[in-house]
């Protein structure tokens, strides 16, 4: 069973105004302009190939300058036990999220033997990616929406591109989730109107350039997914 994910004093996923995640941090003006803005969660990328990776020493830095009630995310590829014991050893994180191909049996595994909830994300492109959503749901705590990387892209996530938002419009399922994919200030409502979403999750949609939060642009986005 699944454990209950409070964040900010609430359910995740349950009423109240959208909740934004803003991943990829990877310096303390961006934890400050997450926190400011009213983020809910904060995501740490360890993942070599991405723009946001972020080292061991540095992401305990930001996770323990992180104000109460901010959830602290730690974003993983296809890691194996070893590089999930050595973050968790360094890092104070709340949520594991598991961001490449690993099996349902993997994510059950990792919950099982590291304690923590595990958000789950699942590209999608098509119908045909839907199923997955499902199975998902039978074993991670959270599952992250988000659009599907395209053949041959260096990193699963991040790159700015989103799905169309019908395919999941009036599904749920029996897990919170959250949505990502190509976000920005500009269309987060009409992607929250369309899906039903009350969590969503940015990257590259606050950035002036790969890795590089814009404070401005964080605060736009939040102030949309808020009045969504």
């Amino acid at each position: 069973m699944a454990v209950r994910l409070v964040v900010g004093g609430r359910d995740a996923g349950t009423g109240g105004p959208v909740r934004v995640k803003v991943c990829g941090l990877r310096s303390v003006a961006d934890m400050e302009a997450a926190a400011r803005a009213g983020a809910s969660y904060a995501g740490f990328v360890f993942f070599p190939p991405s723009p946001r990776n972020i080292g061991l020493e540095q992401a305990r830095d930001l996770a323990l300058s992180a104000p109460p009630g901010l959830a602290k995310v730690a974003l993983t590829v296809d890691a194996d036990d070893a590089l999930l014991d050595a973050i968790l050893a360094q890092v104070p994180v709340d949520i594991l999220q598991l961001h490449g191909k690993e099996s349902a049996a993997r994510v059950a595994q990792v919950r099982d033997r590291f304690g923590l909830p595990v958000m789950k994300a699942v590209g999608v492109a098509s119908e045909a990616d839907l199923p997955a959503l499902d199975a998902f749901a039978q074993v991670a705590d959270m599952l992250l929406v988000d659009a599907k990387a395209p053949k041959g892209a260096a990193v699963p996530g991040g790159n700015g591109l989103a799905f169309d938002w019908r395919l999941i419009a009036g599904r749920r399922w029996s897990r919170p989730w959250m949505l990502a994919g190509g976000l920005t200030a500009d269309n987060v409502a009409e992607a929250v109107r369309l899906t039903g979403a009350r969590q969503v999750d940015v990257s590259s949609g606050v950035e002036s350039a790969p890795g590089i939060k814009d404070p401005a642009r964080i605060a736009a986005f939040c102030r949309a997914s808020v009045m969504a």
